[in-house]
């Protein structure tokens, strides 16, 4: 499909038997960002200093993003002074990103691309930070005017942020308004986990899924919240998971869109179903050619946060490969999620300088935390069909002893609110539907 957004714009995430498996398929106040401290840019010989955001206390301090120009001159700057590689010696993007695709991205971005249209978008939605076990916390938290509406978290992955789920909001708090009842209002909260976006950057380990988990828990509570659903894909899957099997006071049901299902060992006597197959084919292609993201990022994590700290390009491909490569589409990116809103969510990463800090969560969580586990409170399951892998319900059946909903939906990958926000709100609506 054609996306015309940028033109209008530019007008105004048992882990053992996780892992042995996939080796095996794949061989082997007001606080502001206005008074974030920057200190230098690139036009002078100043080092560039981060973004720094003011300390957060328990309070839910309202917030607000004002991005210093400085900082997005010096972006411009990056950009028109970038230093390419040579072509790749391939005709597709099996090598990674296609210069000639990079380039024009880069372009859009230094010559047509607006920050601050995204910066009022967000500054016209309720924002807080708090701080929780020693981190300051970003959310979104935006009331429904129907009186019954019911809580959701939402919770974003890698390279995602909160910026997939702008495009749901409205109509998830109000219904009427998008074709939908009132009495399928919810109250909609959406934390950038730690160490992305506008949340506090650990400085020590210990941030894995569990402890956000945790986190998301406090939050609900100080928002007066004592029955609620979760939501999430990606690490999003992985929060929702653990807040399942924590199972924190008021949490009612939860919503994957990632589901971690691998098939449960051992393999069933007469080996997998035909109906698995495709599945096992799905892992293993992950496995052998789609996984080194996550290496790199679950192993080395600072190393590479050099380069793309450095490099706003460097960044910007990092991700606009995985929108490539997850989202569904037939080739360009640019048919699942607009160029604007893909540089949205690139840009964010950027100006808070959050490739290391981003990247640390796989080196917490993804060897350890991130592993299929039974659920017992009430689990719903979407599976956009351009999803990475499409696990099979029966993998759902053997792990949630309460799955009360499974479908799978015709159009849409991995960043499923991002590249189809009505379908996503149809399969909250519908599955939640159940449990208000």
């Amino acid at each position: 499909m054609e996306n015309n957004d940028s033109e209008s714009r530019s007008e105004a995430s048992q882990q053992p038997a996780r892992r042995k498996f996939l080796y095996a398929a794949g061989g082997a106040g007001v606080a502001s960002v206005a008074a974030l401290a920057l200190m230098g840019t690139r036009r002078s010989p100043t080092k560039t200093t981060p973004l720094v955001l003011a300390t957060a206390t328990k309070d839910l301090a309202p917030f607000k993003v004002d991005v210093p120009q400085a900082a997005l001159d010096d972006l411009t700057d990056r950009l028109a002074n970038a230093r390419w590689p040579d072509r790749e010696p391939v005709a597709d993007w099996s090598q990674g990103v296609p210069l000639a695709k990079a380039q024009a991205l880069v372009e859009h971005w230094r010559t047509r691309y607006d920050w601050r249209v995204l910066e009022g978008t967000l500054n016209a939605l309720p924002q807080f930070r708090t701080q929780i076990d020693g981190l300051g916390i970003h959310f979104i938290h935006v009331r429904s005017k129907h009186e019954n509406a019911l809580p959701i978290i939402l919770t974003h992955g890698w390279p995602g942020s909160i910026i997939e789920f702008i495009q749901v909001i409205g109509p998830l708090t109000d219904p009427t308004a998008h074709g939908g009842k009132a009495d399928e209002a919810f109250h909609v909260v959406i934390p950038s986990l730690p160490g992305f976006g506008f949340s506090d950057k650990p400085t020590q380990p210990g941030w894995g899924l569990p402890r956000i988990a945790d986190a998301w828990a406090v939050i609900m509570q100080r928002l007066g919240y004592s029955r609620y659903v979760a939501q999430g894909g990606d690490w999003g899957a992985g929060v929702t998971s653990w807040m399942a099997k924590k199972r924190p006071s008021g949490l009612a049901a939860i919503h994957l869109n990632l589901p971690i299902l691998f098939p449960p060992p051992p393999p069933p006597p007469g080996g997998y179903t035909v109906e698995e197959q495709p599945v096992l084919a799905q892992l293993g292609k992950y496995a052998s050619d789609g996984s080194a993201y996550g290496s790199i990022q679950g192993t080395r994590p600072q190393t590479l946060g050099y380069g793309l700290a450095d490099s706003p390009v460097g960044q910007a491909m990092w991700i606009y490969e995985k929108f490539q490569e997850w989202s569904d589409n037939k080739g360009d990116p640019a048919e699942a999620i607009s160029v604007d809103h893909m540089l949205d969510d690139i840009t964010l990463y950027w100006l808070t300088d959050t490739a290391a800090s981003s990247a640390r969560l796989y080196y917490e969580s993804f060897a350890k935390d991130f592993a299929r586990m039974p659920l017992d409170l009430p689990v719903a399951v979407s599976i956009f069909k351009g999803e990475i892998f499409q696990p099979p319900k029966v993998w759902g059946d053997q792990t949630y002893s309460k799955l009360f909903y499974w479908n799978e939906v015709a159009k849409g990958g991995h960043f499923a609110a991002f590249e189809q926000p009505e379908l996503f709100v149809t399969e909250l609506r519908k599955c939640f539907a159940q449990v208000r």
